[in-house]
């Protein structure tokens, strides 16, 4: 008998022990990348993605059930990455019957499915394809269906917000120490980028940096302030189109940029091998493209009227960069890139493809395929 309540009482201390861990994260708050403040939900088995594209970021903290956590998304991953998407697809099959909640706009995203969904979680951008917080209506109607919504960005000021949504991101999903260690891996590479240049007193070299290379046949559609442009930045380059584009982006005419040459020509890559065919005017770079094909497809878009004649071009000194990396935590892989490119000598030492080599055996559960940027001149 004694044995028994010995069972008894060590069950219901169990118990009690149980509920009262729950009850201690259910009264912790978090303060989202809106600064928004709010308790951190006590589970987040059921997560609910405003934006497809952040599923690498989640998966750097849950590499083993992710798929079974992530209860619906919009389609932007699978539409603007497909080849990415597909490698998450076959490490985790269940994404493959997510529910979808829209397409790759805010306005397509459907509420109503949303919360019959059931999410405990729904994981938003400041920024980007999903809902942002000028949706009020959205997260007004989520919050009364007692659904957390905590924003995040990678797009906005990513430098800037990637740790701090990486650590917002492990609160909860209750991986702190997870999201702790990525975050010191993440600010010891990106120092090592700001530290050297913080000793450069020379010459900024100039950048024509070209937006989503052959999504449209018009020249010269750029990145100013933001997104791929901040990164630009970062890495030491001056972007001709700095003083000219007030917003994130915006387009150069041609006849500005011949009488205003950079010296260096970049373009960011929305091609993969998938549509090499369908679309021959598209950078291929990412999942599956192998260093071959990605030189070949740069050098077949820089044969375009205008862009064949750039000093930068028929000097050699053009590059392509996978055009995701604006959306992704790994960002800080794209401004070693930039600040190799433009200061070779002080950044001879860095090789970002070992960075990222690194970072996805240290945190992704799929592995590093593709090549993700490439140079004219193979040796660069």
């Amino acid at each position: 008998m004694q044995t028994l309540w010995s069972r008894l009482a060590g069950g219901l201390l169990l118990a009690l022990s149980m509920t009262s861990l729950y009850s201690q994260a259910a009264m912790q708050e978090i303060t989202d990348l809106a600064g928004r403040k709010m308790p951190l939900p006590a589970k987040s088995d059921r997560i609910l993605l405003g934006e497809g594209r952040t599923l690498p970021a989640l998966a750097i903290l849950d590499g083993q059930t992710l798929g079974r956590r992530i209860v619906g998304m919009p389609r932007d991953f699978e539409q603007l990455d497909p080849a990415g998407y597909t490698q998450y697809v076959q490490r985790f099959p269940e994404l493959d019957k997510v529910a979808h909640t829209g397409r790759t706009t805010a306005e397509s995203f459907s509420v109503e499915k949303a919360i019959a969904l059931k999410p405990d979680v729904a994981v938003f951008g400041l920024e980007g394809h999903g809902p942002t917080p000028d949706n009020k209506e959205i997260l007004a109607q989520l919050t009364a269906a007692g659904i957390t919504v905590v924003f995040i960005d990678f797009r906005k000021d990513p430098l800037r917000n990637t740790a701090r949504s990486m650590e917002v991101l492990g609160q909860v999903m209750h991986a702190p120490e997870r999201a702790a260690a990525f975050v010191a891996e993440y600010r010891s590479q990106l120092a090592r980028v700001e530290q050297k240049l913080a000793g450069f007193h020379g010459r900024k070299p100039s950048v024509f940096l070209e937006n989503r290379v052959g999504l449209s046949e018009e020249c010269c559609a750029t990145m100013s302030h933001g997104l791929m442009g901040l990164m630009l930045e970062a890495g030491g380059g001056s972007n001709i189109a700095a003083d000219l584009i007030p917003g994130e982006f915006g387009t150069l005419s041609l006849e500005y940029l011949m009488s205003h040459p950079p010296d260096l020509y970049i373009g960011t890559a929305i091609g993969s091998m998938q549509t090499l065919a369908r679309m021959p005017m598209r950078i291929a770079l990412g999942a599956g493209v192998d260093a071959k094909t990605a030189r070949a497809s740069l050098k077949h878009t820089l044969q375009r009227q205008g862009i064949a004649s750039l000093p930068a071009v028929q000097q050699g000194r053009a590059y392509a960069i996978w055009h995701h990396f604006y959306s992704s935590p790994f960002n800080v892989v794209a401004v070693q890139v930039f600040a190799k490119w433009l200061h070779p000598e002080l950044f001879q030492d860095m090789e970002p493809r070992q960075t990222l080599s690194m970072l996805y055996e240290r945190f992704l559960p799929v592995p590093l395929d593709g090549e993700y940027w490439v140079a004219l001149t193979p040796d660069q």
